[in-house]
């Protein structure tokens, strides 16, 4: 009997330390290998270094895909990873995590020809992570300083896209973050399998050593500052402030011990420096089918648990997680089982023991419940159901759209003075990838934009003493 379970409530199956010290590292080491260098100069030869690559044009971040593969093929892992991060300044997390077999690689002419395109996302990989095993020595210089002072607050990857985008552009940066750390889901979103060795705080610490961005940790927006102060003492602000708010699935009673975000178990995990010191439940229910439902899925698993299914309320193809990722899953121990919605947690004691569903099936109208039921056993659950925009920081001052911050094709808001980026926005692809794309756009205009004002600046002040 665990000595903190409520009275009557064995809670013996809810344990830390289930696996030897050595199987902690086994089950977290990166869930694919990186190419070796003979391996990278033999994938890159397969390139047919097209005009116009399809490949290039699929990339959301504009990467020359052609133009680094040349350079690995020739040895030039520097030149390599230089065309790759001035396009992507975390290219190397997104080679790790973007969805390449949707995007570049399912474009590639290898598809066509044989079935099997280049490996692009572990080519990049290799490229970045050579340069920065080389010490990462400094790609970009500044340009002399403008005076100009820019807000960003979010540290995920569209504020630090724009942020060393108008650093490097000689613009002073302060980029404010509720976090202790920057990176945003990068730093605490991610599977521990899939960025290990603290790269993502590693490529951050890069990326601002280009200087004139200063981090402004454990800082709320609507706490700690305020939208309208920033908007008065800086030239620009930036917004990318990600999705907050967790979708509610309280199942319309309170939420027995047991029951958690799927986003605060993975933080929590990616955080941890001894795996052996946390907890996962004997018999784990995630409920959920994009990306975060199939990494703590898998975490829980890895960390010991004896069975983990993961329950979707429409089929295997309308699941936001890739064909890939279910796959992975299931190559993990994972049961998947589809056509089920949550409709009550079981409890004793207020101790979660199980979970009952409902059967849904696709009618004329759209997804019905059956009235069939079944109950899972489950000692923890983890709620992986979706995240949302938290309209109250910012105030509603600002337009949204269904939901989520509405911005034109320059990433400006409805605020003067004001553009935003990230997952926050209407209309991205909820991609690391997407989000650097959206933080290189808001840079550009911000900087015309600061541009427009200096010489307005210097017009009036000519006139003034002329």
């Amino acid at each position: 009997m665990n000595k903190h379970a409520p009275l009557g409530i064995d809670l013996a199956g809810v344990q830390a330390g289930r696996l030897a010290p050595a199987d902690y590292a086994r089950e977290f080491a990166d869930c694919e290998a990186p190419l070796t260098a003979h391996q990278a100069v033999t994938e890159a030869d397969r390139c047919h270094y097209c005009y116009d690559a399809p490949c290039s044009q699929a990339c959301p971040a504009d990467i020359d895909v052609p133009g680094f593969i040349h350079r690995v093929a020739q040895n030039n892992t520097r030149g390599a990873a230089e065309l790759i991060l001035k396009a992507n300044v975390l290219g190397g997390i997104c080679s790790r995590v973007c969805p390449t077999e949707n995007l570049c690689q399912q474009a590639c002419v290898r598809n066509a020809q044989d079935g099997k395109p280049l490996n692009i996302a572990l080519l990049q990989r290799f490229a970045t992570d050579q340069f920065f095993a080389d010490g990462g020595k400094p790609l970009f210089v500044r340009a002399p300083a403008t005076g100009k002072r820019v807000a960003v607050v979010g540290a995920g990857p569209a504020g630090l896209a724009v942020a060393h985008q108008l650093a490097v552009a000689g613009h002073e940066v302060d980029m404010f973050d509720a976090s202790p750390k920057a990176g945003g889901l990068n730093e605490y979103g991610l599977a521990r399998y899939k960025v290990g060795e603290d790269f993502a705080s590693k490529e951050v610490a890069w990326l601002l050593s280009v200087g004139g961005i200063h981090f402004h940790p454990q800082t709320r927006l609507g706490l700690d500052v305020q939208l309208n102060t920033l908007r008065e003492e800086y030239d620009a602000v930036f917004l990318g402030l990600g999705l907050a708010a967790v979708n509610d699935a309280s199942l319309g009673s309170a939420e027995p011990t047991g029951v958690m975000d799927a986003v605060d178990f993975i933080a929590r995990l990616r955080q941890s420096t001894d795996l052996s010191q946390l907890p996962v439940g004997r018999n784990v229910v995630v409920i959920g089918g994009g990306m975060t439902a199939i990494d703590a899925a898998v975490q829980a698993k890895k960390l010991g648990a004896r069975d983990v299914t993961l329950v979707y309320r429409r089929g295997a193809e309308s699941m936001k997680a890739s064909p890939k990722e279910q796959a992975f899953a299931k190559d993990n121990g994972v049961t998947l089982r589809y056509w089920s919605a949550p409709l009550a947690y079981e409890q004793q004691n207020n101790q979660v023991t199980g979970v009952t569903f409902s059967v849904m099936a696709q009618s004329d109208t759209g997804l019905a419940d059956s009235g069939e039921r079944y109950t899972l056993a489950a000692d923890w659950v983890l709620k992986a159901i979706g995240q949302a925009y938290d309209p109250a920081p910012a105030g509603a001052a600002i337009t949204l759209k269904q939901g989520r911050i509405l911005t034109n094709e320059q990433g400006q808001t409805s605020l003067p003075g004001v553009w935003a980026g990230g997952d926050c926005c209407f209309g991205g692809l909820d991609l690391t990838v997407d989000a650097v794309r959206q933080g290189k756009i808001a840079a550009v205009s911000i900087a015309q934009a600061l541009s427009v004002a200096t010489s307005h600046a210097d017009f009036a002040g000519e006139h003034a003493h002329g």
